[in-house]
């Protein structure tokens, strides 16, 4: 009976071992701060081989170095075995499509601004002309004063209105 139940544990004991063997980190490196990583995964592109230890299947690093007179290596060592780890493009097409969507939305605005400026100055210059046409027609022109009295502007005030507007007309209007 005992036998029956050791066989049992030992199958179980070496099933749950092959598990745990899978789980095991399959690469190790050290990392650019100096510490030693442990991982399924393999290492990013920016960590050297010469800082990659262990590797799938068992083998460790292996390290190319020529001799001081720059001679190919010798062809008793092994190549080198390129990670399988996806290749990075240095573009993040979402991020590149919202970047544009971004700026598009920008643009758009900017403009739509643009045109409600340029709408604003058209219509500033129209009201403007329509003053000066209203003050060179010779028509009495009344003001409403701080008391809420209307006052008729004299042949000075008048003067001084129509240089104001002609101003305006020269610097904001020219087309």
């Amino acid at each position: 009976m005992d036998f029956k139940y050791a066989s049992k544990t030992l199958i179980l004991a070496l099933a749950g071992g092959s598990f745990a063997l899978t789980a095991l980190a399959q690469w190790q490196w050290i990392d650019k701060d100096g510490h030693k990583v442990f991982s399924d995964r393999a290492p990013s592109p920016d960590i050297p081989q010469k800082n990659i230890l262990k590797q799938p299947g068992g083998k460790g690093a292996v390290v190319l170095s020529g001799n001081e007179t720059g001679a190919e290596p010798p062809s008793t060592e092994i190549p080198l075995v390129k990670a399988s780890a996806p290749k990075i493009s240095g573009k993040d097409i979402q991020l590149e499509a919202k970047k544009k969507q971004t700026e598009e939305a920008e643009d758009a605005k900017k403009k739509a601004e643009d045109e409600k400026t340029a709408k604003a100055k058209a219509d500033n210059c129209e009201r403007v002309k329509k003053a000066a046409t209203t003050l060179q027609s010779g028509v009495r022109i009344s003001l409403t004063n701080s008391q809420g009295e209307r006052e008729f502007m004299d042949d000075s005030a008048r003067a001084t209105e129509a240089k104001r507007l002609q101003g305006i007309l020269e610097s904001d209007c020219k087309k």
